[in-house]
């Protein structure tokens, strides 16, 4: 009905030509976020994915690529089609262009219908207004619509007016720990793209000696991780669409940011502190936010997004809640799979809010400790 036709790329070397098509695409797409790269996606494929599982549905227009869904195939818990990107990407949807996304989605919907006769389609941490929207819209067969994470966004705003948000003792508070931050000599600058995988080695680092104790996520220290950082950030960065931010005091990188960007957010995605600066009273959170807000003040971006996760120190600023979604679509032959992946993503809910708690309880009681004994950052 779209008129648009459709290609099933299962095949890795083809994946990685679309790269200057995929560019394109995801330009001529407001909703996409910066997990929707073909940076992103590709050099995640490549630390993480199964060879043979590849499923990226494409849609084209004479030619000019204007839909994709990139996803592949998983065998466990259940039979289905899900995003590439994984648990370490915040967001997953489609890329629809938008002077003809109805087209595209038509289309992509049309293909995932044959897709999903053999297995469950399963589009999770889907952001709000985004294209998977149109998708879950179209789809006239069995379907289901569950909550997934909670994030937290801020206007595109400058620091004042970010400041001008909270109550007067409040921004008193933070404008404070601004002028410290100044009075201490913190200087920071953006690392050039030659530098980044350096620099992401070190971010890392950074990031291990501040969650040492605490639970750092296990994921975040693999070399696999790291590898994918590299690879796509640093094709991120000559695209204009990722910004590594190193802060230096008295030469020495005490703190490093890695800030992802897109027509849709920018959002800081992962940082690295010295521990000492605790000692200090520096507010890293504070520093990273003004950084951040620098960059895209005046742009057109939507948001400022905190990304996934509402931890305390990101409600300090009074963020909206975004909620993602997730969409389960399936055929009535595979109608079972739809409700045990209804039943699965409860139980695993369920799991995390008990694990959540339990790890937050072993925080309270070590953080005192762990914070006496943090090392020294220099002087």
């Amino acid at each position: 009905m779209s008129g648009l036709r459709v290609e099933l790329c299962t095949d890795d070397l083809r994946f990685a030509d679309l790269a200057a098509n995929w560019l394109q695409l995801h330009r001529s797409c407001s909703a996409a976020t910066p997990f929707q790269s073909h940076a992103w996606l590709h050099s995640w494929w490549l630390s993480y994915g199964v060879r043979g599982r590849l499923r990226v549905h494409l849609a084209y227009q004479e030619g000019r690529l204007v839909g994709a869904a990139p996803l592949m195939r998983v065998l466990r818990p259940l039979p289905a089609l899900v995003p590439l990107g994984g648990p370490i990407s915040d967001f997953t949807d489609v890329l629809l262009a938008d002077d003809c996304a109805e087209e595209a989605a038509a289309a992509l919907t049309g293909a995932l219908m044959r897709s999903a006769r053999g297995a469950l389609i399963d589009l999770g941490e889907v952001r709000q207004g985004a294209g998977a929207e149109r998708l879950h819209a179209n789809w006239t067969a069995p379907k289901h619509q569950l909550t997934d994470s909670h994030c937290l966004e801020l206007p595109v705003a400058g620091m004042d007016a970010l400041l001008s948000r909270l109550p007067n003792n409040r921004a008193q508070r933070a404008r404070a720990k601004l002028r410290k931050i100044d009075a201490l000599g913190i200087e920071q600058r953006d690392v050039p793209p030659d530098e980044v995988p350096g620099a992401l080695h070190t971010l890392l680092e950074l990031h291990g000696l501040q969650w040492q104790g605490r639970g750092v996520t296990r994921e975040h220290l693999r070399p696999r991780f790291e590898e994918h950082l590299a690879r796509a950030v640093g094709e991120m960065t000559r695209q204009g669409d990722a910004v590594v931010t190193e802060f230096r005091l008295d030469g020495e990188v005490v703190a490093a940011d890695l800030t992802l960007l897109s027509p849709a957010l920018a959002g800081g995605y992962l940082y690295g502190a010295h521990p000492g600066l605790r000692g200090r009273k520096v507010d890293v959170a504070t520093m990273l936010l003004r950084a951040c807000a620098q960059r895209i003040e005046g742009s057109d971006r939507g948001a400022l997004s905190m990304l996934r996760g509402n931890e305390p120190y990101k409600q300090h600023w009074r963020p909206e809640v975004r909620v993602n979604q997730r969409f389960l679509l399936a055929r009535r032959r595979t109608l079972p799979l739809l409700w045990a992946g209804v039943l699965h993503a409860r139980l695993r809910r369920r799991a995390g809010a008990a694990l959540r708690a339990l790890r937050q309880w072993r925080d309270d009681r070590s953080r005192p400790a762990t914070e006496a004994s943090g090392p020294s950052v220099p002087a």
